[in-house]
């Protein structure tokens, strides 16, 4: 079902890297909506919706020139805003018609192009969004997930699968340690802290962490998920992944890590770390694809959760259309980790 609650389209969502726009305009699709994203000759972005009203052919098909886009079929040509610039053939002095194209606003950040499918709606993206920043980042991916946003977003944030669909990378499965997780909302979205353990089982800590002194899990809407490390040594990693769901079954994954304060040229990430990394995210896409094939075989289900979905209700309530829920006291739990 592609039916998504109107609420969501006023914020704003990675659909493109920034270095994947070059000449020709992209085509991207944000909740069943199409766009053509092009870059102006001042280097701002014009996003329109993919149709020319006039034949219908899709502008992302057609020729960007100043701050205009042209139609690939008749040569229809549309300002930033929309509006019918120029009909090739038309006589001089001719009166072009009322004609239109939806326009979407759209910028440029941290190496993402980031498009709001509303004209009216949240001035920027996020702040957990706003905090990332080009000079600290180490690596830019972008994969798709045949998955739910909902169960893309849980998937990512949910210690527990781990142990068993990353063994030895992240946790070790027999490993697991008493620990304290508590969920604390706020006026993006919520976060988790698990506290109890500095270290980890599982490869990437052995090979590339220190002990730590944080390790906190952030949702801020509409679908950034983050994973950050404070170390008793100094320094932050963040790995953050931007969600944005194309139809009910299928999310683009933009993937960044960001380190400060610790040393980690862009080099080493890449030849050691990254790997590692696109390992876990490939186990995940897997199972996120058997998760999706089965659901479409048992229509209708709901899944059973206990006290340790600590996420996946709150990210329910909020893709359903419900308000966040108003910051309160932290709802902690103790968790086998």
């Amino acid at each position: 079902m592609n039916d998504w609650h109107p609420s969501l389209y006023r914020h704003w969502f990675a659909v493109a890297r920034a270095d994947a726009l070059r000449q020709r305009p992209l085509a991207v699709t944000v909740m069943d909506r199409h766009a053509a994203i092009a870059r102006c000759a001042d280097g701002s972005l014009l996003a329109l919706e993919d149709r020319c009203p006039h034949r219908h052919a899709p502008l992302s098909a057609g020729c960007a020139s100043g701050d205009s886009l042209a139609c690939p079929y008749h040569g229809w040509r549309f300002g930033s805003d929309g509006a019918l610039r120029e009909i090739p053939g038309m006589p001089p002095g001719g009166a072009l018609p009322a004609v239109r194209v939806r326009a979407f606003a759209a910028r440029e950040h941290d190496g993402l192009i980031w498009l709001r499918p509303d004209p009216q709606g949240d001035a920027q993206p996020a702040q957990l969004v706003q905090d990332l920043q080009p000079s600290a980042r180490r690596f830019l991916w972008r994969t798709r997930w045949e998955a739910h946003v909902v169960d893309a977003l849980e998937n990512f944030l949910d210690p527990l699968h781990t142990h068993l669909l990353h063994p030895g990378l992240v946790r070790r499965g027999g490993a697991r340690t008493p620990m304290r997780a508590c969920l604390q909302t706020g006026a993006e979205g919520f976060h988790v802290d698990y506290a109890g353990a500095a270290a980890q089982s599982g490869w990437l800590y052995r090979l590339f962490e220190s002990p730590r002194t944080l390790e906190r899990a952030h949702f801020a809407a509409p679908g950034t998920a983050q994973i950050e490390y404070r170390y008793a040594r100094g320094g932050r990693v963040r790995i953050s992944l931007h969600f944005t769901p194309v139809g009910a079954r299928s999310t683009d994954v933009f993937a960044s890590l960001h380190v400060d304060g610790r040393w980690a040229p862009a080099w080493a990430v890449r030849w050691l770390v990254w790997p590692l990394l696109r390992k876990v995210g490939e186990q995940d896409r897997r199972m996120l694809a058997l998760q999706s094939h089965n659901l479409q075989r048992f229509p209708g289900v709901r899944g059973a959760s206990t006290a340790l979905d600590l996420v996946r209700e709150p990210l329910r309530r909020y893709w359903d259309g419900e308000p966040l829920p108003a910051p309160g006291a932290p709802h902690c739990i103790d968790i086998m980790l």
